[in-house]
């Protein structure tokens, strides 16, 4: 059984080829990962330009990461996004890179715990710390599996919390 205080990780673009990648990181304090990566704070919803450096020092790609301070993000816990060039190779050693990186600050910390996402956690977790309603939740679902623009624009509608209004009143 999972624990929701786990830090999780997942690439959250399509799987193969594009333009961008990116991983995407939750969990109750990232402060402690953030600075073993890049030896640094970075300030909340600020966009830095950074490498990113695998253990030996060597850059995987650089890219863009944000941070966003819990409880002021998608999930309502600490999230930061790694937005490197899209490509299954490059991801995979990012990722790879981001757990070694976990690891190394669970040994100094017993509470920190990453682990892979399992699909829909995101949500679950934003569902759970009361950034999204049960309809929103499920709206982020139909949203990506949508297959026609009325049924995509329904769901958005549904993600700004349209229907939940109209239950409400």
């Amino acid at each position: 059984m999972y624990s929701d205080k786990d830090t999780i990780i997942a690439v959250a673009t399509a799987p193969g080829q594009g333009g961008v990648g990116i991983i995407r990181i939750s969990g109750p304090d990232l402060s402690e990962f953030i600075q073993t990566f890049f030896s640094k704070v970075l300030k909340p919803r600020h966009a830095y330009f950074l490498p990113f450096l695998d253990s030996k020092g060597e850059m995987i790609d650089e890219g863009i990461a944000l941070y966003f301070k819990g409880p002021h993000s998608y999930t309502g816990e600490d999230v930061l996004e790694l937005q490197g060039h899209g490509g299954s190779a490059v991801l995979n050693l990012l990722m790879n890179q981001c757990i070694e990186i976990g690891k190394t600050v669970a040994k100094k910390n017993t509470h920190f715990v990453m682990r892979i996402a399992q699909a829909g956690e995101f949500t679950q977790r934003a569902f759970l710390n009361g950034r999204l309603d049960l309809t929103q939740a499920e709206a982020v679902a139909d949203l990506i599996s949508a297959s026609s623009e009325a049924s995509a624009k329904s769901a958005v509608n549904s993600l700004k919390g349209c229907f939940s209004k109209e239950i409400k009143e």
